[in-house]
């Protein structure tokens, strides 16, 4: 049966000496499914010579881990909390017994994988066609759940500058200096977390 479990309370900042909290680590066994019901969780992957990158960060009402379906047996990436998270964990057997049986999920689930496929095409759009400001202002929108009226948005934890120059494939003082810029113009602003202006838009679709 599908069992909930909560990941402590963390604020990430990434550091070579500090532990994480991770729900999986990149190369554990692959055999459940993850949906996040509370909180942010983090994906990135290492690469051989220890360079990490930011795939995504999840909202609440994403799942992930779900490569284990299509026969995936190691994780390829690994999974952490960036704040206290709420994650349903669910075997690949079950999932696949309720995808069959629970029409409400199954759509849901398609829902969101096709989702997922049209935001890694943005992505790569984004990353191949637009300036690093313009990638920046997508992200902080994307972190602040703007255009998803089902979820709340606009206030995001304070991560660090490094991760989204990771996110974002940029340095970090790029980002210091656009994230001042958007301060500056109102776009943002720090309240106990970063909470951003949907009038950040303006810089992404400003030709």
């Amino acid at each position: 049966m599908p069992r909930l479990f909560s990941i402590p309370r963390v604020w990430l900042e990434r550091s070579r000496n500090k532990k994480t909290e991770a729900v999986y680590a990149q190369g554990d066994a692959a055999a459940t499914v993850m949906y996040l019901q509370s909180g942010g969780v983090k994906l990135a992957v290492v690469n051989e010579v220890g360079k990490e990158a930011v795939v995504a960060i999840l909202g609440p009402g994403d799942f992930f881990g779900e490569g284990c379906l299509a026969g995936q047996s190691i994780r390829m990436g690994t999974a952490t909390a960036i704040v206290p998270s709420t994650v349903l964990v669910i075997e690949k057997d079950e999932m696949f017994k309720v995808l069959h049986e629970e029409h409400e999920l199954s759509d849901r689930f398609i829902r969101f994988m096709l989702a997922r496929n049209i935001r890694i095409e943005e992505d790569l759009v984004d990353q191949l066609f637009n300036s690093s400001e313009k990638r920046l202002a997508r992200t902080l929108l994307l972190l602040a759940r703007y255009g998803k009226d089902d979820q709340p948005h606009g206030l995001i934890p304070k991560m660090s500058q490094e991760m989204l120059a990771e996110m974002v494939g940029t340095t970090r003082s790029r980002v210091n200096f656009f994230m001042n810029k958007f301060r500056k113009l109102g776009f943002i602003k720090y309240n106990g977390g970063l909470q951003i202006n949907t009038s950040l838009l303006s810089v992404v679709l400003h030709e």
